[in-house]
């Protein structure tokens, strides 16, 4: 009988770790309900992954996400002793071909890949300012007809057009659109001849869609799919030479990783874009400031986030007393950061008052955020005991709900649904519970 050969290169990093067997395999199964596949592995499966047996292809990057969180590193399949993906290869796509790929694999949702889509990454390796400026591959002439400022515009406009459906409607039907038009239309108008200025233009255009469709992503809780579109969106920035987009992005990727509880990695995302923006305005100074006020909460530097939450507090009169930008960072979002660091510094009746500001001040077209930051707040309420307030916020909640197609809120929606259950004696409660039941898909 043949025996098994260890793994001595995962037993060295799950030496390193210093976890015990259960240890190791709570935070892969953590990971695995984060991507919205629960699983339930035992200590004998992370002994036998040690001892030589190869764990499916689906958990494999499940493990390597759980060594690199523990570790602060990326963890790669060689340097666990796991083979390489199937159809991996060390060549590098251009920055086309990279976008035509990601946007292809998500334009048709039944042909998109469960593997990794929603994996949040802390690992993820995201370029400094000076690695991406400037840098594109060469635009490849040849059948593809020239462009100029209108086709630029025409992108702006379309991108415009489906951030405004995606705040009113969520990004589940949106995203596809997205990708299709990014495969369909801009992929081609970046490879098509142009002046230099209108590339660089269309770049800038390309990079603030890929970012958008990067968020819808996030809505939708596809986390992994989510960073390659930042990612992508970042590259291009860079390319165009427009710092704006970087900066927009990185804070986007820091918003992402704080909403899941990574706040090192949003601190050093924030930071990072407050750093690229050295001559930021004051509303782009209070849009980066007010998220690493939050950041730094979230890992208890109070001292840190109140400094920042000062500064986005001023930069923001500064920025209302030159008049209102309408879908720019305005005072709802504001209150929303001011919310959001009073409750991770346990203020929690600090954070309930900032949240009923920011609602009361939300411009009406922002649908979907009003659904979510509704049941975050009603999720307070409860929190402090006050029970029938929170139910009167959740129906709030609930009047908006069914035009929104969303990931987040439905998960805000059935995360109500369990806070009420024990509550069902009481009138309202039971009111709630009922009207819920005939609306949340369950």
């Amino acid at each position: 009988m043949s025996t098994r050969e260890p793994n001595r290169h995962l037993e060295r990093l799950y030496q390193q770790t210093g976890w015990t067997l259960r240890q190791f395999v709570q935070a892969v199964n953590r990971i695995g309900t984060e991507r919205g596949t629960p699983l339930k592995y035992r200590e004998p499966s992370a002994h036998q992954w040690c001892r030589g047996h190869l764990p499916k292809e689906t958990a494999r990057p499940l493990i390597l996400e759980a060594l690199a969180r523990k570790l602060g590193r990326p963890v790669t399949h060689a340097e666990a002793g796991f083979p390489a993906p199937a159809g991996s290869s060390h060549a590098t796509p251009s920055a086309v071909e990279g976008l035509l790929d990601l946007g292809r694999g998500d334009m048709d949702p039944s042909r998109r890949s469960v593997l990794g889509i929603g994996l949040f990454s802390v690992a993820l390796t995201v370029p400094n300012w000076p690695d991406v400026v400037g840098r594109m591959e060469a635009v490849q002439g040849g059948g593809t007809p020239r462009i100029g400022m209108p086709e630029v515009d025409m992108v702006i406009a379309m991108t415009e057009r489906i951030s405004e459906l995606d705040d009113q409607f969520g990004g589940r039907h949106a995203r596809p659109m997205a990708a299709a038009f990014l495969v369909n239309t801009v992929a081609p108008y970046l490879r098509a001849d142009a002046p230099e200025s209108v590339r660089k233009a269309m770049m800038s255009a390309a990079s603030d869609l890929c970012y958008l469709t990067g968020y819808m992503a996030v809505d939708e809780c596809a986390h992994g799919l989510a960073q390659q579109y930042y990612l992508k969106a970042l590259e291009l920035a860079g390319a165009a030479e427009d710092y704006l987009t970087y900066c927009t992005t990185l804070r986007g990727m820091s918003v992402q990783a704080v909403d899941l509880g990574h706040g090192r990695e949003a601190q050093r995302l924030a930071d990072a874009a407050a750093a690229a923006s050295p001559q930021a305005g004051p509303r782009m100074r209070a849009f980066l400031a007010g998220q690493q006020a939050h950041a730094y909460a979230q890992i208890g530097g109070s001292n840190t986030a109140l400094m920042y939450l000062r500064e986005a507090e001023v930069a923001m009169d500064r920025a209302e007393s030159r008049g209102k930008a309408f879908g720019s960072y305005d005072p709802a979002a504001l209150n929303y950061h001011i919310s959001q660091v009073r409750y991770e510094l346990g203020d929690l009746p600090g954070s309930i008052k900032a949240m009923q500001e920011s609602d009361k001040v939300r411009y009406g077209v922002y649908r979907r955020a009003r659904v979510r930051h509704r049941a975050a707040l009603a999720e307070r309420q409860l929190e402090i005991g006050h029970l029938e307030a929170a139910c009167a916020t959740w129906n709030l909640a609930l009047d908006d709900y069914p035009l929104v197609q969303s990931g987040r809120a439905d998960q805000r929606m059935q995360k109500m649904r369990r806070l009420i259950r024990p509550h069902l004696k009481n009138h309202a409660a039971r009111e709630l519970h009922e009207r819920a039941r005939l609306v949340i898909p369950s």
